[in-house]
C-alpha cells in the first residue's frame, strides 16, 4: 500500500529554518511528480512546492520564492522541504502528496508553528 509519512515539523522562531522531510513507500517514486501543500484550520489547502518526477523542475507558491526549498532524492525515496527564513504566517500544517496520472496520494502532515 502506497504510504507518504512526513517528518520535521516544529516549533521555531521567526527568522529561523527548518527542514521536512517526506519518504514514500509502496509506490514507484520516481514516477510521480512530488508536491508539499500546507493548511491552516478554516482555509483551503496551499500548493507550496512542486518538483517533477525526474528533479528537473520547481515551482513555489510567491509567497515563499526564495526562502524555500524542494528536492528530491529518488534513490531513497525521498523528499525535502527547506525552509528559511521563517515567518509567523508559515504557521500551518504541510502534507506530502504524490501525483501521476493515476494516482494522487497524501500523507498525515506534519506541523510547523513559526512564533517568538
Amino acid at each position: 500500500q502506497a504510504q507518504l509519512v512526513e517528518s520535521g515539523g516544529d516549533l521555531v522562531q521567526p527568522g529561523g529554518s527548518l527542514r521536512l522531510s517526506c519518504t514514500a513507500s509502496g509506490l514507484t517514486f520516481n514516477t510521480y511528480n512530488m508536491n508539499w501543500y500546507r493548511q491552516v484550520p478554516g482555509n483551503e489547502r496551499e500548493l507550496v512546492a512542486h518538483i517533477t518526477s525526474n528533479g528537473y523542475s520547481t515551482d513555489y507558491a510567491d509567497s515563499v520564492k526564495g526562502r524555500f526549498t524542494i528536492s528530491r532524492d529518488n534513490s531513497k525515496n525521498k523528499v525535502d522541504l527547506q525552509m528559511n527564513s521563517l515567518k509567523p504566517e508559515d504557521t500551518a500544517k504541510y502534507y506530502c502528496n504524490a501525483r501521476n496520472y493515476y494516482f494522487d496520494i497524501w500523507g498525515q502532515g506534519t506541523q510547523v508553528t513559526v512564533s517568538s
